[in-house]
């Protein structure tokens, strides 16, 4: 029921829309393994399905044909034999769905259909005979596709050249819930942290409601990230390990490419992935990194005045760099890691980069904040090495807004618990900044200094340097 879904306004007017609609649709919901896709379709269906099928992760072309029989038996009330192919198999659902009211719209629902597609399993070609012969005729007939696996619902969909070109009515891609989602979600379970501390939990697990839903009313913050992740046999225990078995058949290579990603946060470039993970340059590289990149694990990094062939790659899965950064070698050795370490330098290095992934997902709520959501702009970060001959210092920008009406917006990041004061030695180096960029780049686009924090800056003397300043509120707005 629609009562139940938080946020995904967008996602429940599209399927307003494809149910209004008097054509066949096929619908193609895509997003990572936790983010929600199943509960949505559930509830906004209320469960009622003329036929629903979900796929077996790793399982043989009969498991899954006798699943399908087993529900085919479970709708009619008839013993279905198990299909030999699936052929046969989309021959009994035609024969099933024939006997259905003709203008009754009937919603049938494939869940993890990349699972179906198992090895010499001919369901693809079966399927697209489905859809062609009969099923694009049924003007009745919603059809949803579902799968964590992105890559696959983008080759054998949104690439097909085949069969299946350009046959879907609707692509909707489900994203990480926003700060201001994650508060309504916590809030539909009587959690009510401060904004501080959402944040922070927003920094460890992302805004993946499968993990924001294990969090308990009964907890602190640190106490259930103790729970979840720490304590012996906790729930998120193993979570890492099924999250990218299940996702890639080859998850060996994606394991290595994240691996060597968390250790380098400003991220690595296509040549230095290689060198870390001691593989080829190859196709199998080029299709891991757009795995990763479709499923939301990485992200392709922009540097400003760099060409497409200088981007680097970044691990932005909120949860694989916690885990890399702190489960996988403390899981085990103390069952409150996480209240004992309050103090480590190693989780204030953390929290500083989690915030700034965190101010990247969030760019329209900083635009909106800054008056400029209208205004068209390029998002990316910007470095220089500084070079001793000319006396230049290095110096780096953790966001860059390059506006279309000749603004850049230097944006810098800070995660404090409390107000940041900008100090001598502080102010120096913002103006180095500004002075080496305007140096290294020769733009001649005004340059504006923004401050992104938590609670705000302490005005002082040398507060004045910044033109605007957004905060952690800010980033809550929807």
């Amino acid at each position: 029921m629609k009562q139940n879904i938080v946020g995904r306004e967008y996602e429940c007017e599209r399927l307003d829309d494809c149910m209004l609609s008097n054509q066949a649709q096929l619908i193609i919901i895509y997003g990572r393994r936790r983010i929600g896709k199943t509960f949505l379709i559930n509830e906004y269906f209320d469960h009622h399905f003329a036929f629903k099928i979900t796929g077996a992760y790793n399982q043989s072309r009969k498991v899954q044909l006798h699943s399908f029989a087993a529900e085919l038996t479970r709708k009619t009330g008839i013993k279905w034999k198990d299909p030999e192919n699936w052929i046969q198999a989309f021959e009994d659902l035609r024969a099933y769905l024939e006997k259905s009211e003709p203008m009754e719209k009937q919603v049938v629902f494939f869940d993890e259909m990349p699972w179906l597609d198992s090895h010499k399993s001919n369901f693809l070609p079966a399927f697209e005979w489905f859809w062609n012969d009969w099923g694009s005729t049924r003007n009745n007939l919603v059809f949803i596709v579902c799968g964590s696996a992105s890559s696959w619902l983008d080759e054998k969909f949104s690439e097909n050249r085949g069969g299946l070109f350009n046959r879907q009515t609707c692509r909707l891609y489900l994203q990480p819930f926003t700060l201001h989602e994650t508060e309504l979600f916590l809030q539909s379970k009587n959690i009510f942290w401060s904004r501080y501390e959402i944040a922070e939990c927003y920094m460890i697990m992302g805004g993946i409601p499968f993990y924001l839903n294990a969090l308990s009313e009964r907890y602190s913050l640190t106490q259930n990230i103790d729970r979840l992740f720490f304590q012996p046999r906790g729930e998120f225990w193993d979570e890492f390990d099924h999250l990218y078995k299940t996702l890639f058949s080859n998850s060996r290579l994606h394991l290595q490419i994240a691996e060597a990603l968390s250790a380098k946060p400003g991220g690595l470039s296509r040549q230095e992935i290689c060198q870390c993970c001691k593989i080829s340059d190859n196709g199998a590289l080029t299709k891991a990194l757009h795995n990763l990149n479709s499923s939301g694990f990485i992200q392709a990094a922009r540097f400003y005045g760099k060409k497409a062939k200088d981007t680097r790659y970044r691990l932005s899965d909120h949860y694989s760099v916690f885990y890399f950064r702190f489960v996988r070698d403390f899981y085990g050795k103390d069952a409150h890691f996480w209240s004992n370490s309050i103090d480590l330098p190693t989780r204030r290095f953390w929290s500083g980069l989690a915030f700034e992934s965190l101010c990247m997902e969030h760019i329209p709520q900083i635009k909106r904040k800054l008056g400029i959501l209208g205004v068209l702009s390029e998002e990316s970060v910007w470095r220089t090495r500084g070079n001793e001959e000319t006396g230049t210092r290095g110096a780096q920008i953790d966001l860059l807004i390059d506006r279309r009406d000749r603004v850049i917006n230097l944006c810098e990041i800070k995660f404090s618990i409390g107000e940041f004061t900008i100090d001598q030695a502080y102010d120096l180096a913002l103006r180095n900044k500004i002075s080496v960029f305007r140096q290294e780049t020769k733009s001649r686009k005004s340059l504006q200094l923004i401050m992104i924090t938590t609670y705000g800056l302490k005005r002082n003397m040398y507060s004045g340097l910044v033109q605007n300043q957004v905060t952690l509120d800010d980033l809550f707005q929807p």
